[in-house]
């Protein structure tokens, strides 16, 4: 029987990991990280990891797995991911992929490009001209080499203009034209669910959990994540609440401040998640009705069919 996945996604403070954690429960199934963020150890608080009393109460599989010294692409996440997923279907367990990072889902399903790695040196002029140049005249000089590319990003994506710059340098091809030679998608059957709770529901949710993340201590762990003299651009030295929490250790400002700083933050990438699962992942059963013992048993009866046939069939969860 080829593989059967069942991906949860959604934004953050949804409700992904509970759900997650029932479905594992009832289905005898693994719990698999797919969010871009819990895959580093130090971060537990600040990323909304599962609780060690959580993971014990069924299989959690790529939650703290790296140091934030290293960087998790989504072509090494869907490596990870793969193999865990093997190992959940030879061991007869039913597989739950949940996060909010709709590019892992996105890689995991159609497969990635295969752009060749690029030179350190590559990622040093990249960042060092950046630098030098300011956001602007960096972007004018992406579209002069790269006008494909430079249509698709905007001045203030600095990340992807980065990124789009150095693959260019490094192949002389445009990331657009590595896109679309992707490499095999996956070979298995998926049923994709996204929680897409009502939005002011959903904001009132992100700024009690940084509030309760602050209660739980997120300060003395950006502390020690800075005591560590990472990169900056390290992608687990820009998770939510990092940087505002930052801010308030250096004595810029005040706790309130930097915890205002950090629900603004987390509402704001809640709304962008949202917009991408929207159109991105067309195929999904959205359920935007509140969290509820009821909902939770039909979502259950999907699930089940879906491990038994294989049957991708949508629900109106959305419309309930």
């Amino acid at each position: 029987m080829s593989t059967r996945v069942i991906l949860l996604g959604g934004p953050t403070a949804s409700g992904k990991s509970r759900l997650a954690r029932a479905l594992a429960r009832q289905l005898d199934g693994v719990v698999v990280n797919a969010d871009s963020m819990q895959v580093y150890r130090e971060l537990r608080i600040l990323t909304a990891r599962p609780s060690a009393i959580e993971e014990a109460e069924v299989p959690h599989r790529l939650y703290g797995v790296l140091p934030a010294a290293e960087v998790c692409s989504a072509a090494r996440w869907r490596s990870l991911a793969l193999g865990e997923l093997d190992s959940a279907r030879k061991s007869g367990k039913a597989a739950i992929l949940v996060g909010g990072s709709g590019l892992y889902f996105r890689a995991l399903i159609r497969g990635l490009a295969p752009v060749p790695p690029v030179p350190d040196a590559v990622r040093r002029l990249a960042r060092s001209r950046h630098a030098e140049l300011g956001n602007e005249a960096f972007f004018a000089e992406l579209a002069e080499r790269d006008s494909e590319m430079a249509s698709r990003l905007t001045v203030g994506d600095r990340q992807r203009v980065i990124r789009a710059w150095e693959v260019f340098e490094s192949t002389g091809v445009s990331l657009a034209e590595w896109q679309r030679r992707s490499s095999v998608p996956f070979d298995g059957r998926h049923l994709a669910l996204v929680l897409a709770p009502e939005r002011e529901s959903l904001y009132e949710a992100c700024n009690r959990r940084f509030r309760e993340m602050v209660a739980a201590g997120a300060v003395r762990e950006v502390s020690a994540l800075l005591s560590l003299c990472l990169d900056s651009d390290l992608p687990a030295m820009k998770a939510l609440g990092v940087r505002p929490l930052t801010r308030h250790l250096k004595g810029e400002i005040n706790l309130e401040s930097a915890i205002l700083h950090g629900m603004r933050e987390t509402r704001h990438y809640a709304k962008r998640q949202l917009t991408w699962f929207h159109h991105q992942m067309p195929e999904a059963t959205v359920i935007d009705v509140p969290y509820s013992k009821s909902m939770e048993s039909r979502i259950m009866d999907m699930a089940q069919q879906f491990l038994l046939t294989g049957e991708e069939r949508k629900s109106s969860f959305q419309h309930l």
